[in-house]
């Protein structure tokens, strides 16, 4: 009986070896063949959101991989370096697209990309990450409401720095309905990108990757 016991424990435990080799190596598979089609996906909806901002006519470079790494910046809103995608055309600058943070939502970090020109003005903002409630705050998403559109074209010369709040606040920029704080934020994390470019404009443009 105790052989017959330890049988069954011998073959138990190498049924479970088995097994768990077995499942090791199918993820370990199905991760080897999935891998270059969830980098094809991560690029296809990164381009996506880049020629949302800037339409493809405009550049003729990879802007994906023509890439520079900036810096944590207080006016970037972030606390770890950030990725720069350059936009070129003939060799020339274009645009600079950043992945700016509005750390003070009203439910949290809100992730945008703004797009720059090589002039200061604003070629466009998304959000691409927030918690803003439903049915108010989030209204900044571009499939929500076309509020996130009244940046396109502006620059720290209109409307005047001073000017860059919302109509509540004194300023410019309209609030969204049974929200202030969430676009507040907005605003204050796109004329920080400004300030931003402004001063970093020729390191932005270096031709170190």
């Amino acid at each position: 009986m105790i052989a017959i016991n330890r049988r069954q424990i011998l073959l138990s435990g190498l049924f479970l070896g088995l097994f768990a080799v077995a499942g090791t190596s199918f993820v370990a598979i199905t991760e080897f063949t999935s891998r270059d089609a969830i980098r094809a996906n991560e690029r296809a909806l990164l381009l996506r959101n880049l020629y949302a901002l800037l339409p493809a006519r405009e550049l003729d470079n990879d802007i994906a991989t023509d890439t520079l790494r900036v810096p944590a910046d207080e006016l970037l809103g972030t606390d770890a370096p950030s990725r720069v995608y350059r936009a070129r055309r003939a060799g020339e600058p274009v645009a600079a697209i950043f992945s700016p943070i509005a750390p003070n939502g009203y439910s949290g970090r809100i992730h945008l990309l703004v797009g720059v020109y090589v002039d200061g003005r604003v070629a466009g903002v998304r959000v691409v990450r927030h918690a803003e409630t439903p049915g108010l705050g989030d209204a900044i998403e571009i499939r929500k409401s076309p509020w996130i559109e009244t940046f396109t074209g502006r620059s720290l010369d209109d409307p005047p720095l001073d000017d860059w709040a919302v109509k509540r606040d004194g300023g410019a920029f309209d609030q969204l309905t049974g929200a202030t704080i969430t676009p507040r934020a907005v605003i204050e994390a796109v004329r920080d990108t400004l300030l931003y470019y402004r001063r970093n404009a020729d390191m932005i443009f270096a031709d170190e990757n």
